[in-house]
This record gives C-alpha cells, sequence and structure tokens, in this order.
C-alpha cells in the first residue's frame, strides 16, 4: 500500500509539473512528422536508384546524393522530418531526456499503417501483436519515467565522458562501414544511424540548456561541432537504409536504438534516474524488453519486409536460399511508385 501510495503521489506531482505536460505533446507531435518524412524520403530514395540505374544499398553514391535534393517527395520528407528535429528540440528543453526519447517509437506505428496503405500491404496479426507490445512497453516506460525523471545539471566531467564515447562509437562504425558495409545492408545502417541519434539527442539537449543558462564556453562549442557531424553521419546513414529496405525497417530500428543510448546515457551518466527505486529500474527493464521484443516482431512479421526479404540477407522457406530479385523496387507495389 505504501508503494502505491508513493505512486500516486509522485504522479499528482508529474502532472503538476507544465514541462512534462508539454514536452510529451510536443514529442508526438514529432513522431507523427517523423513518419512521414521517413515515407516520403523512401519514395525519393527508391525513385533516385531507378533513376541512376545503380543500387545505393552499400552507400549512397555522391551523385545518387545530388540528385535526392532535386527529389520533391525527398524535400517534403526533409522538411517533415525537421519539423520533427524542431518538437524533439522542444520537447527536450521542455521534459527530461528519459521521458521523450522513448516516445519517438509512436512513429513506429504510425509509418507501418500508412505504410501499408500505400504498398498494399495490410498487417497481419502478428505484426499487429507486435506494434501492440511496442505501444504498451513504450507506455509503461514512459509513465514511470514521467513520475520519477528529474532533471540534473549536467557537468564538465559528463560532457568528456559523452565525447569521449561517441568518439569511440565513430571510429567502431566507420570501421564496420569499410569492413561490413557490402555485407550488413541496411540493418548496418539503421543500427548505427540509431546509436548516433541517441548521442544527437542527448548533446542537443545539453546544448540548449547551457546556451540558456549563459553558459556557451569551448565544451559547448565542441558540443555542437559534435552534434552535427554525428547527426550528418546518421543522416546518410539512414537514406542508405531506405535503398534497401522498406521505411518500417527504418523506423524500427531508430525507433529501438535510438532511444534506448539516449536513455541510458540520461540513466547511467546525467543521473535523471537517481530518484527511481530500485523496484522502478525492474519495471524500466521489463517495459524496455517489451517494447525491443514488439518492434523486432514488427520489423520481422511485417509482410513488406518478408516480401524483401532478400534484400535484408534472412533465409526463409524450405530452399534455404536467399537471393536478390531481379528489381528490388517492383513486385506486388504497383501503387506505390515515388514521385
Amino acid at each position: 500500500m505504501s508503494g502505491a501510495a508513493e505512486v500516486g503521489d509522485q504522479l499528482v506531482g508529474a502532472f503538476q509539473d507544465p514541462g512534462i505536460l508539454l514536452g510529451i505533446p510536443l514529442a508526438l507531435a514529432g513522431a507523427v512528422f517523423m513518419s512521414l518524412g521517413a515515407q516520403y524520403q523512401h519514395r525519393g530514395v527508391e525513385k533516385v536508384e531507378v533513376l541512376s540505374g545503380a543500387d545505393g544499398a552499400s552507400g549512397l553514391s555522391l551523385n545518387q546524393i545530388k540528385r535526392l535534393l532535386t527529389r520533391p517527395s525527398w524535400l517534403i520528407g526533409t522538411l517533415m522530418l525537421a519539423l520533427a528535429v524542431v518538437c524533439q528540440l522542444a520537447a527536450l528543453v521542455q521534459a527530461p531526456l528519459i521521458v521523450v526519447q522513448p516516445l519517438g517509437a509512436i512513429a513506429l506505428v504510425i509509418t507501418t499503417l500508412l505504410n501499408a496503405r500505400v504498398s498494399g500491404h495490410a498487417p497481419t496479426k502478428q505484426s499487429m501483436t507486435a506494434i501492440a507490445c511496442c505501444v504498451g512497453g513504450i507506455f509503461l516506460f514512459v509513465f514511470f519515467a514521467a513520475i520519477y525523471a528529474t532533471e540534473q545539471e549536467v557537468t564538465d566531467r559528463q560532457l568528456f565522458v559523452i565525447l569521449a564515447l561517441l568518439l569511440v562509437v565513430i571510429i567502431i562504425l566507420g570501421g564496420g562501414w569499410l569492413i561490413l558495409r557490402r555485407r550488413m545492408r541496411a540493418l548496418f545502417y539503421v543500427i548505427g544511424a540509431g546509436v548516433l541519434y541517441g548521442f544527437v539527442a542527448t548533446l542537443a539537449k545539453v546544448v540548449i540548456k547551457r546556451i540558456e543558462a549563459g553558459q556557451f564556453e569551448w565544451i559547448t562549442a565542441v558540443c555542437v561541432l559534435a552534434l552535427i557531424a554525428a547527426a550528418a553521419v546518421g543522416g546518410y546513414f539512414v537514406q542508405t537504409a531506405y535503398s534497401s529496405g522498406p521505411p518500417d525497417l527504418v523506423i524500427a530500428g531508430l525507433t529501438v536504438v535510438d532511444p534506448l543510448v539516449a536513455v541510458l546515457i540520461g540513466m547511467v551518466i546525467l543521473g535523471e534516474a537517481a530518484a527511481a527505486p530500485p523496484w522502478v529500474m525492474v519495471i524500466f527493464a521489463i517495459a524496455g524488453a517489451i517494447a525491443v521484443w514488439g518492434v523486432v516482431g514488427l520489423a520481422r512479421y511485417h509482410p513488406q519486409v518478408i516480401s524483401n526479404t532478400q534484400d535484408l540477407g534472412i533465409v526463409r522457406g524450405s530452399s534455404g536460399t536467399s537471393s536478390m530479385p531481379s528489381d528490388p523496387h517492383t513486385g506486388d507495389k504497383p501503387d506505390s511508385s515515388p514521385r
């Protein structure tokens, strides 16, 4: 009873915090723009591949990147993603990182339903179950995070740790890009982008808070440069992932890896979950596991993902083989050609 009373008191206090009340709707709006942007950018990348006559699954070429800048669908998607970033940054200013960042997983649900309508692949029972697990896990996580998450002043030492970790991540991803990019395809780029975007969200929140406090010293400038570099590399990874997988797969990976990295940084390094009792930490772990299972299940069982299995290198069926289709941008999607 005492634990329930404690949760009740904390819940009342959380909903009296105007920052959380404003931050959550902003994060949800960002998720909507993110899902729309992913759909349009995916169309643009597909069209560029067709026009250039080259597959960009192992890395978009400079010529393909230039062509993207002239595609109306890709430009519309970029505008939508820019609005998503604005909403997310505004949400980060208002609410703790571990409250705002996981809400991006809602974009996965929207993207799945939107892409099902565009491509004609109706969600199956398995994919709907996965969506329910994803939403349920995220809701449980955010519910307790909103109650117990607290803002902490970020010290220079904590910033050094974050920047050092980002440097290590960039080195690992760079090596992986050189060695494994032709084998791992979309999954590699999605995971890499998710990790980088997790650091981007963390650094963006730190920079905004420091600017508000009038603390724009040299280490803040380094954070800005690191943020821009991570966002640029992550953006390239996302565009390349679109060339070898549907938007569902890209968003599925981002909405797991991105918030997972950002939340771990917020909890372990920034101490935003310092006020949470041990049993709440267990709930965080369970809720995160449910959400991860839901997203992985959605990426695995979504009909369009299954139909494009050859692009992911997954062995399915009794033949035990995995071969590339003659044209990965055609098939059973006659009405979804990019504009």
